[in-house]
């Protein structure tokens, strides 16, 4: 007898892409589908699977552990997992007759093919096929010339940003991205002038695989039918695409750190020109996480990729959680003496919760 296979699409992309942003519109506007989502972390704060589970649409917020299924209120499930990837699978195949469509969002600093390889197991193959990898691209970012092929421009960058000398683990990262992709959507092109988009369309198709649509998107606004049901069983052909890592047996990335910090924050201009500081002086990719303000009720989340840093409150802080600010930085080497210094610097000598700095 045919087994129905639950179709899966990846969502892959760099750091502070669009990818929760564009999940988020996705589950509030599912038109009916029922919507499994796997949210793969990277550090040790849970921040994307909370904003997710914080979309709008009547989530539960009772604090399931890591790894645990929230179901919510339109039908659709979210997972966070980090390194229960395989048992989160099992559970979503147990629960097959109640999903219409699995959705993987992949740490910005995954390699997604091996991800797709994963489904190729005969534990996986047999309740799963991957329908599509979808890559988001950060527009703006791409038309700095962050990930050019061109040597001079590299350079031109570099005083700017050290991650971009497109012979980096970033640099390959992202064009490995776009190597495994069916479909790249090409996100906050609201901020580019004409010229500057067909520049950043010319950078991308440069990576894609001839026939591999691009779209355009603000705020991750798409139709769901422009996102899943693609049918492509990417697991069937992942292995003919060619990425910077296939000689490698067993590539991680080690050289990726995350940082957890506790902080005392006054003030919410005060601690974005700190972060944007810490970015100056180290190698740090991504800051995230959730800032009490005094005498806010509603809860500011701060997101960061490069010196580029966005703040928003999100929701109101509930009666059992403790009003503490919580921010990850993922980067390479990580000086957490020298980062904890500049913040109590920049923001007063009681800035770093001392015995609550964890590195992930």
């Amino acid at each position: 007898m045919h087994v129905r296979k639950i179709p899966t699409t990846i969502v892959t992309g760099f750091l502070g892409a669009g990818k929760t942003t564009l999940l988020r519109h996705l589950l509030t506007h599912a038109q009916g589908r029922r919507i499994a989502l796997i949210v793969n972390e990277f550090g040790e704060l849970g921040i994307d699977g909370e904003l997710l589970r914080g979309c709008g649409i009547g989530c539960d917020e009772s604090g399931q552990p890591n790894g645990e299924m929230i179901e919510l209120a339109n039908g659709c499930l979210c997972c966070t997992v980090q390194e229960e990837f395989a048992p989160a699978m099992e559970r979503l195949a147990a629960r097959r007759d109640r999903i219409d469509h699995l959705v993987i969002e992949t740490s910005g600093l995954a390699l997604p093919k091996p991800l797709v390889q994963a489904f190729q197991w005969p534990t996986l193959k047999h309740a799963f096929t991957v329908d599509a990898v979808v890559t988001v691209v950060d527009a703006p970012a791409v038309a700095e010339g962050r990930f050019a092929d061109d040597p001079v421009a590299v350079q031109a960058q570099r005083q700017a940003d050290e991650n971009l000398d497109h012979e980096s683990p970033l640099a390959e990262l992202y064009a490995d991205q776009l190597a495994t992709a069916d479909l790249v959507v090409v996100n906050k092109v609201d901020a580019l002038p004409p010229e500057a988009l067909a520049g950043v369309l010319r950078s991308v198709r440069a990576h894609t695989a001839p026939g591999v649509q691009c779209v355009l998107s603000q705020h991750g606004r798409l139709d769901p039918d422009v996102l899943l049901g693609l049918q492509r069983a990417v697991e069937d052909v992942i292995d003919t695409r060619r990425t910077h890592h296939d000689e490698e047996d067993d590539h991680d990335h080690d050289a990726f750190d995350s940082l957890v910090l506790t902080l005392n924050v006054r003030d919410r201009t005060q601690l974005l020109q700190a972060l944007q500081a810490c970015v100056l002086a180290w190698p740090i990719y991504r800051i995230k996480g959730f800032v009490a303000l005094p005498g806010a009720v509603m809860r500011l989340v701060v997101q960061g990729v490069g010196q580029r840093f966005d703040s928003h409150f999100d929701r109101p802080w509930r009666a059992d959680e403790p009003r503490v600010s919580r921010l990850v930085f993922i980067g390479r080497d990580l000086a957490r003496d020298g980062i904890e210094a500049l913040l109590r610097q920049r923001l007063g000598a009681d800035a770093v919760h001392v015995g609550e700095s964890t590195p992930a």
